[in-house]
């Protein structure tokens, strides 16, 4: 006759209750890393992300409109700046850095949507600058926009350690 192996021992109790609790620890993450979730504690991300679709639209409704050639004979006064390098792509490009500055100092400015907010600055100017494009004569403009982007690293640098 040969013998039945017996079971393994059963988890003593202290060791089920933290097993327990190590589940509902990691279902409470999975939970959380959800996109609703997500959405929920940050909704700034994605009014941004409508903002700049809503402006994506309203530039290529007004450029089939025919009203951005009223807005290219207008800034045709400003000094040194060439109308017709202006296209309905630049001014999208311009009105997305803008949206992205507004929610940069948005998150600077309400605690609860605070985040670093350097690279969204940077990228803003960027699409600011590629909107201006050719209409611009950049012999000032880009050692100001490349000023501007070190003081701001510097005042970041600088408060950070405050």
């Amino acid at each position: 006759m040969t013998e039945a192996p017996t079971p393994p021992p059963g988890p003593k109790p202290e060791q089920k209750y933290y097993g327990e609790k190590q589940n509902e620890k990691e279902q409470e993450k999975s939970e959380e890393k959800r996109g609703d979730e997500k959405w929920r504690r940050d909704p700034l991300g994605s009014m941004i992300w409508a903002g700049i679709l809503i402006w994506a639209g309203l530039v290529l409704l007004a450029e089939n409109l025919g009203w951005l050639s009223g807005i290219r004979r207008g800034l045709a006064g400003l000094p040194n700046f060439n109308e017709q390098n202006l296209e309905e792509w630049s001014f999208i490009l311009m009105g997305v850095g803008i949206l992205l500055w507004i929610e940069a100092i948005i998150r600077v400015a309400v605690p609860a949507y605070r985040r670093p907010v350097t690279g969204t600055v940077i990228f803003g100017a960027l699409l600011f600058a590629g909107g201006l494009g050719g209409a611009v004569n950049w012999t000032i403009l880009g050692p100001a926009i490349l000023i501007a982007i070190g003081i701001l690293l510097l005042l970041q640098s600088v408060l950070r350690r405050s």
